[in-house]
């Protein structure tokens, strides 16, 4: 499965979404999950949703979430920030909640995160896919 995705590709997800989960943010404001959560909270036009099972409370203001499922919205951009071995569980854990409704939704792994079985099976739910790419890099590079 080739994931990869043109400049212009990627520019036409960021401008089309409304909205962004954020699987795997941490409350450790010197991880990459926080730092990419805390701009697009700030700096973008997404609404932005957190998503960690393990956290209680709030993440820089916000609510967070257990599951895609406990969402208000299904969004647009699902960002997931775990490593490409856990990335079959956190699919399969998740896409129960979007599969009847992520049809031109993304799924994004963040940048470092390759997963070829995962990024075929959001393929063929008819989502985008983008792998080792940086939503808060592409956003800041193409959006501005």
């Amino acid at each position: 499965m080739n994931a990869e995705l043109s400049d212009a590709e990627i520019r036409q997800i960021l401008s089309d979404a409304q909205s962004v989960a954020v699987i795997g943010v941490s409350s450790k404001p010197d991880r990459a999950s926080h730092q990419v959560a805390a701009y697009l909270l700030e700096q973008t036009h997404f609404g932005v949703y957190l998503i960690n099972p393990a956290h209680e409370g709030d993440i820089l203001g916000q609510p967070v979430y257990k599951t895609v499922a406990d969402l208000p919205v299904i969004p647009d951009i699902i960002d997931v920030f775990r490593k490409g071995d856990d990335m079959p569980g956190v699919w399969d854990k998740e896409s129960p909640a979007i599969l009847d409704h992520c049809a031109g939704k993304t799924w994004w792994m963040q940048l470092g995160i390759h997963n070829d079985a995962v990024a075929a099976h959001a393929h063929k739910a008819g989502m985008n896919v983008v792998m080792d790419r940086c939503i808060k890099v592409d956003y800041m590079k193409l959006m501005s």
